[in-house]
């Protein structure tokens, strides 16, 4: 099935993608030192659960003798990750900074990917529009990675609303063309 008909027939998971954006950004405008603080806690619970889940791994692996330092490497390194997020929240706000950073220039790049691909949707623009400014979004955090923490939960709650707004506009471009031949 190509890319397009997928999109066309998939346009609701777009659109709820596109409120989810929206939300999360004005709960960043409405409860910002809530948001930094609850951003730093779920990175470093995530970073804590998956450190110790890749040195099971890699126990795991040492006992049926395959390859496993690199598992246990990736192991401490995200365990160590997760207790600065938790010892030290402000360096975890600044790298927190450059991992948002990171998601948004992949995921803007993957954006613009998928745009190219979609050769005649009429939404086609507003999906590539919607990367580059996720590619620049992701560059200026990289170029200003220790602003205020305030101004980084600002910055990310607009991005979340402008892009929540794109994908809304996106999704409901492409629910017209449902009954169109693609």
């Amino acid at each position: 099935m190509p890319v397009t008909t997928i999109l066309i027939h998939t346009w609701w998971a777009l659109a709820l993608r596109g409120v989810a954006a929206v939300l999360f950004g004005l709960g960043t405008f409405l409860l910002p030192g809530i948001t930094l603080a609850v951003l730093i806690a779920l990175f470093g619970a995530y970073a804590l659960i998956d450190g110790v889940l890749a040195i099971v791994a890699g126990v795991r692996a040492a006992q049926l003798r395959e390859r496993y330092a690199s598992a246990l490497w990736r192991g401490l390194t995200g365990g160590g990750a997760g207790l600065v997020a938790f010892l030290a929240p402000a360096i975890t706000a600044v790298v927190l900074t450059l991992l948002i950073g990171i998601w948004a220039v992949v995921t803007g790049v993957l954006e613009i990917l998928a745009a190219i691909r979609l050769h005649r949707a009429d939404g086609k623009w507003l999906l590539g529009l919607n990367g580059a400014l996720s590619v620049l979004f992701g560059l200026l955090l990289f170029a200003l990675p220790a602003m205020g923490e305030l101004t980084l939960i600002w910055l990310v709650g607009g991005y979340a609303i402008f892009f929540g707004v794109l994908m809304l506009a996106s999704a409901f471009r492409l629910r017209g063309r449902q009954g169109a031949p693609a």
